[in-house]
This record gives structure tokens, sequence and C-alpha cells, in this order.
């Protein structure tokens, strides 16, 4: 079956050709010493023109197939929910998210609670101190030399309560963490060991939210 594709350039090449037959194949009177083209050489020159159309055609539709994957997966749930998101990109909330893993858990190392407060919820926010207060009271401090991503990746996302925004983000990372008491001396972890960690975040953002920002609402392992 001839595509339309084709339909529409064979009508193209028929133009040409009927303007080529118009111009060069009749001889006015006023030009008597013009050049003649036969018939037969118009036909051959429109058979010519179609050919390289339907060549190029061809080339063009084998082009297609491969870039065009051969089955298209249906859109998963996580995928449906992110479009439901007005202007949601997914590489730029995973770089944001990453920012935000590195930005977290620098503060946290550091007892940085403006930053803190500014990223998470309450409640993480107050598990955190805890944790804190009790490093500062055993004079520990916390080290975390971040090595890279190994991952980064969507795994869930649900809209709560038609209000708001969900998704659940794993970091695969590659850290040093060593926890040093008051003289500096290492009590916990090993400063030349690099361990591969696997966290869970789940940060959260009001659907009518006027601020790009998301807040970490839940961490696991």
């Amino acid at each position: 079956m001839i595509s339309l594709d084709i339909i529409v350039l064979l009508i193209i090449v028929a133009l040409i050709f009927q303007r080529l037959w118009k111009v060069l194949g009749t001889t006015p009177e006023e030009e008597p010493k013009k050049i003649k083209l036969s018939r037969e050489g118009a036909e051959k020159l429109y058979k010519l023109l179609k050919s390289e159309t339907e060549k190029g055609l061809k080339e063009a539709a084998k082009t297609a197939e491969i870039l065009t994957p051969v089955d298209d997966k249906p859109l998963s749930e996580t995928d449906i929910v992110l479009g439901k998101i007005q202007g949601f990109d997914k590489d730029s909330f995973l770089n944001g998210a990453k920012k935000a893993f590195r930005v977290i858990t620098d503060a946290f190392n550091k007892s940085d609670d403006e930053t803190l407060k500014m990223l998470v919820s309450t409640p993480i926010y107050k598990k955190l101190q805890e944790i804190i207060k009790q490093r500062n009271t055993d004079g520990i401090t916390a080290e975390t030399d971040f090595i890279c991503f190994d991952k980064a990746e969507i795994i869930k996302a649900e809209i709560k309560n038609d209000q708001n925004a969900v998704i659940s983000v794993e970091f695969i990372t590659e850290q040093v963490n060593v926890l040093r008491d008051k003289e500096g001396n290492v009590v916990q972890g090993d400063e030349n060991y690099i361990q591969t960690i696997t966290d869970i975040w789940t940060f959260e953002r009001g659907l009518e939210a006027k601020t790009p920002n998301w807040i970490l609402v839940s961490t696991k392992k």
C-alpha cells in the first residue's frame, strides 16, 4: 500500500514534470530556437525523479525503524503519578535530590540546625536533633567523606490526599564514615574503608506550593 508520504511526494514530482513539460516540451512562436524536450525525455525525467523519491523514502523509513522501539512499553504507575505533577521534570528533580542528600548529610554531621530546618520535616528534624545532642554529650564528632553516587532512582511516587506529591528515591552511594572522640581518635568506622550504602529517602511537596522546594519526610536503609 502506498503511504501518504509517497502520494504527496509523487504529486510534487508530477507538478515538477508538468512544469518541465510546459517549459521544455513546447516551443513558443516567439522563441523558435529554444531547445525542445521530447515527451519521451520528459517521461524519463519523471521516472528518474519518482525513483529517487521512493529511494529516499525507503532510506528514511529504515532510519526511523532503527530509532523507534519495537515495543512501546506502557507507562508505570510511578510515571503516571509523576505526570500529574505540574511542571515536574525527572532529571531536574533527581539532580536536586542528590544535592539535598549531600547538603543534609553534611549539615547533620556539622550540627547545622538552620540548614536542617529548611530541608527536613519537623519529625525528621527532631530525630536528628536527638542524635546530635547525644553526640555532643559524649564528645563525639561525625565525618563523612562522600565519594560518589552509584545510583539515584525514583522508586515510588504518590499523590497524598490530593494535596501533596510524595516521591521516594533510592540512593546507592560510596562513602567513608567515621566517628571520633574528643581526642580525635576513631571510635567507629574506618577512615581507609569505602562503604557502599543504600538509602531510601522520601521527599514531599504541596501541589499548589509556590516554591519548588521538596522537604525530606522519611529516611530508611
